[in-house]
């Protein structure tokens, strides 16, 4: 039986449009797949943003790589569902869910190739507490046993959040089986070994 919670869910009511001059960690992971080959992987990427600019990417790159985005943002989501309905051949490979993902169930997830964690530690907060959500080190470790041996895990540096991921980062990598890989632009890459 699932116990009621007090809170409704958290969520962002509001949208990020493409700006690369304050945000292009997207337009880096883009570059990164390009430039690290990386192809026929399943992508988790945690927040979409209004642009859409990774599965769209992975739509057109040629690389065949699929995406499962999640955004909190309704406004968001609402750009996914008119792109997948004006594109078709985006929404085949590329699927956005709305949600909070400190609510994500492990038992739903596939097994990644790639994982972007651009934005931790950026919007959890007491209302998450409500109702018993993930802490963001939950959240990073669930998805780094998601995450298939040699596959990679990456983290925004410039977040205005990145002082307090750090911290989380160190206790995950602390525990074992990831390797630093290093930087590519403004993203931290990690890679899972065991």
């Amino acid at each position: 039986m699932v116990e009621a919670t007090k809170g409704k869910l958290h969520f962002w009511d509001a949208v990020w449009d493409l700006h690369l001059d304050v945000c292009p960690c997207d337009a880096h992971f883009n570059q990164w797949t390009d430039k690290a080959n990386i192809s026929n992987a399943a992508i988790f990427h945690f927040g979409t943003g209004t642009h859409h600019i990774v599965g769209l990417h992975a739509a057109e790159s040629g690389r065949n790589n699929c995406v499962l985005g999640i955004t909190a943002s309704p406004g968001e989501y609402d750009t996914f569902v008119k792109l997948a309905i004006e594109r078709p051949e985006v929404e085949k490979i590329y699927k956005a869910v709305f949600g909070d993902i400190y609510q994500l169930e492990e038992r739903l997830l596939p097994g990644f190739d790639v994982v972007t964690l651009f934005h931790l530690c950026e919007f959890r907060n007491e209302r998450n507490d409500e109702y018993g959500a993930l802490t963001d080190l939950e959240v990073l470790e669930m998805l780094t046993r998601k995450t298939r041996v040699g596959g990679y895990v990456l983290f925004y540096t410039k977040s205005f959040a990145f002082n307090t991921a750090e911290g989380v980062i160190a206790q995950w990598e602390k525990a074992g089986g990831v390797e630093k890989v290093g930087m590519f632009e403004t993203l931290l890459v990690y890679r899972k070994t065991a």
